[in-house]
């Protein structure tokens, strides 16, 4: 029986003016008939069973925030916070940009948590990056000055820990491992016996990068001392030079984000972390031990005397998912991008 879809659009309407722009906040009910299948056993001199495919209709609700046109909006937007989510937040804001959005967009790369100071204590920023949620103290801090944050989860970052495919030795690591791979150990057998006692050659991100900074903060508790004293180790902004650096040798290690991973598949082998293989089922589970949630916060009142910084959240939740992944990290689970753009909605 064939598949017939049934939309019906229910539109919630709420007029928002910002510079000259209209807004309307609309959640969509798509009413669909799917097939299910019905099993009918009949007993004769023989069992037979017979299939008949039925339909019945089950309603779906996807929310979806007003169009927004950057060519509406001018004024500046003032963001601060995590270097992890600095990438993402860039790559946005240039998009929002040459979209036509005519106003200055800053974007400091100070951390997660300078960057909740500057938003709840000094209250000089509009809109705060993190790699964390936001603490108690912290969200007493925005009250004390006359703030609520907003939470928007914006995506998923995923470390990939990474080898050349002639490495035919590791396939599993964990965080004690990493630790001496990136710092102490001077060759691969100094981790393990039964590895090759050859030197390991390492290849990382750069210090500005914010892969650099994660790792630092999850396997050496913040302090970039010993990576950075490692022997045999370069550095590089660029991901090409990692990756050219990893297939030049089976003893070469290097971590970036995993959507570059995905693009050089074909001569790179990545590594499980504590028997976990970063996926988006592992990561959709918080499953995968070097995968956090990336947010940004605002908060409502910013958000109706700035209307640019209303503007720039809805686009960024909007077409988030367009670029995440070229960017090196995960989507949001449906649900989650979901629950921030009823937050967006609610701000309203």
């Amino acid at each position: 029986m064939r598949l017939k879809l049934f939309v019906v659009f229910a539109v919630i309407a709420a007029l928002l003016v910002a510079c000259g722009g209209t807004a309307e906040p609309e959640t969509v009910t798509e009413r669909v008939e799917v097939p299910v299948t019905r099993v009918v056993t009949e007993t004769q001199t023989v069992t037979e069973t017979v299939t008949e495919t039925v339909t019945e209709t089950v309603v779906q609700e996807v929310v979806a925030l007003p169009k927004v046109d950057p060519l509406a909006y001018s004024g500046d937007i003032v963001t601060a916070g995590s270097s992890t989510v600095f990438p993402l937040a860039e790559r946005m804001a240039e998009r929002f940009q040459d979209e036509g959005f005519a106003g200055n967009i800053t974007i400091d790369s100070i951390g997660s948590g300078a960057g909740f100071e500057r938003f709840c204590v000094a209250g000089e920023s509009d809109v705060s990056n993190a790699s964390r949620p936001i603490k108690d103290s912290e969200i007493e801090s925005c009250a004390a000055i006359g703030r609520t944050p907003i939470e928007f989860r914006v995506g998923t970052d995923a470390l990939a820990v990474t080898v050349s495919k002639e490495n035919d030795f590791l396939t599993n690591v964990t965080f004690e491992q990493l630790a001496a791979i990136f710092s102490t150990a001077e060759n691969w057998s100094d981790v393990d016996p039964s590895w090759p006692n050859e030197p390991i050659l390492r290849y990382i991100p750069g210090t500005d990068s914010g892969t650099f900074d994660y790792f630092v903060e999850e396997i050496f508790d913040e302090d970039e001392t010993p990576i950075l004293a490692a022997s045999n180790l370069e550095l590089s902004e660029d991901d090409n030079v990692l990756v050219q650096g990893i297939l030049g040798s089976p003893y070469a290690i290097g971590f970036f984000g995993y959507a570059y991973y995905q693009e050089n598949a074909d001569t790179l082998n990545i590594l499980s972390i504590e028997g976990v293989e970063p996926n988006q089922q592992t990561v959709d589970a918080a499953e995968y031990p070097l995968a956090r949630p990336l947010f940004i916060y605002s908060d409502a009142t910013i958000m109706a005397e700035k209307p640019q910084v209303a503007a720039y959240i809805n686009f960024f939740l909007t077409y988030v998912n367009e670029e995440i992944t070229d960017v090196g990290y995960f989507p949001a689970s449906q649900d989650a991008l979901e629950a921030s753009m009823m937050n967006w909605l609610d701000a309203q």
